[in-house]
């Protein structure tokens, strides 16, 4: 379960800063974090969702 858990990555809405999704990434290759346009529930448009630890 720790193997699944480190490379998930939760991924959160830049402006209501509510964690919305989980998404995962290979934290060897891609080093950089991930910033993705998603649809927010609470603000009820699409936003940029920042990966955050």
């Amino acid at each position: 379960m720790g193997h699944i858990k480190d490379t998930m990555a939760k991924m959160r809405c830049s402006e209501c800063k509510e964690i919305n999704y989980y998404s995962s990434r290979n934290k060897k290759k891609v080093k950089e974090k991930l910033e993705m346009n998603k649809y927010c529930k609470r603000c009820q448009k699409h936003t940029l969702h920042k990966e955050m630890k």
